[in-house]
């Protein structure tokens, strides 16, 4: 916008300047007819005709020009003339003087901006600055009990409907742990053979009584990946986290791997910007903290996971490349 507005200014004004060396030129060549002391001006003798007009600047191919009447003469016209190349030099330099300036302008806007910019977003950065401490504080208070709870719930011998909703809701305290954790920090990942389809069965066990409504359909094959098993685990879990919660009531969950490509695939009431769901707290509803796609998109380029997002309809589909797979 400011540089749209700097050139709307420097269009008019050198429309401006290019009148002002027209009236001036004038004004000269009107003088010169006194006194024929200015050297830029020519001067030549023409044939008088009717409708000629005197003292008035015209134009033609070759010069800028002012006829003159002879007082002694009704034959002959005096014609001053200016060359054009000589009106388009001091035009010339009107707008290099004006693309100095221009550019003088333009970095000053710039400069102006930045530090508008950073000022602006002082309190910005301030506030994620918070943020991040508070969260750290969280993580923080959270691991002691969050363990205790795991620990003590191994230790139950007892095993019933309520046992096993405790420990399925102190499991998904853990893995938010984890993403706050990875969220703040970088890891260090580790390689290691695993299992897909236990990682995937072991999800769909965990989601699956909590999501009853839905459909589940699984097809994965025993093969074997190789890469950090924690963080991969973490991608499928925050894959079927947001497949289940933003689901329909009469939706599905299809699982199956093609060609070492494993696509989740769910029914949804849609996606407004398809182009944005990896961003960092980027959501679009009030659930959630908007950072477990983001954390899948981290996760995923820190263990070389070719991931993607397609939507068709109101059919949401996450690809993600596993690489080389050993067959068992």
């Amino acid at each position: 916008m400011i540089e749209l507005f700097l050139l709307f200014i420097f269009y008019q004004y050198q429309n401006i300047e290019e009148e002002h060396i027209r009236t001036n030129l004038f004004l000269e060549m009107k003088n010169y007819s006194l006194d024929f002391e200015d050297p830029r001006f020519d001067i030549d003798i023409v044939a008088y005709y009717d409708k000629q007009v005197f003292y008035e600047l015209q134009e033609d191919k070759k010069s800028l020009f002012m006829l003159v009447p002879f007082q002694d003469s009704t034959e002959d016209v005096l014609k001053i003339i200016f060359p054009q190349e000589k009106y388009h030099a001091l035009i010339e330099a009107v707008e290099k003087k004006q693309r100095m300036q221009f550019l003088l302008l333009t970095l000053i806007a710039i400069v102006l901006s930045i530090l508008s910019a950073i000022y602006s977003l002082r309190p910005i950065r301030s506030s994620l600055r918070m943020l991040e401490d508070f969260i750290k504080d969280i993580i923080h208070d959270l691991n002691t009990p969050l363990t205790s709870i795991l620990i003590n719930l191994k230790m139950i011998d007892e095993k019933g409907e309520e046992i096993e909703s405790i420990s399925r809701s102190a499991k998904n305290i853990a893995m938010l742990h984890q993403n706050l954790d990875s969220y703040l920090k970088e890891s260090k990942n580790h390689e290691e053979q695993f299992s897909l389809k236990e990682v995937v069965d072991n999800q769909v066990r965990f989601f699956a009584p909590m999501y009853d409504y839905l459909a589940w359909n699984v097809e994965v094959d025993e093969v074997l990946l190789s890469t950090d098993k924690n963080a991969f685990i973490r991608i499928v879990y925050n894959l079927l986290s947001n497949a289940c919660k933003y689901n329909t009531s009469d939706g599905y969950i299809n699982i199956y791997l093609t060609q070492h490509i494993l696509t989740i695939e769910n029914k949804s009431y849609g996606v407004r910007n398809p182009s944005r769901v990896f961003e960092r707290f980027y959501k679009e509803s009030e659930r959630g903290l908007g950072i477990g796609l983001h954390i899948v998109d981290k996760l995923c380029t820190e263990l070389n996971i070719k991931k993607e997002f397609h939507l068709q309809d109101t059919i949401v589909k996450v690809t993600l490349g596993v690489g080389v797979v050993t067959l068992k």
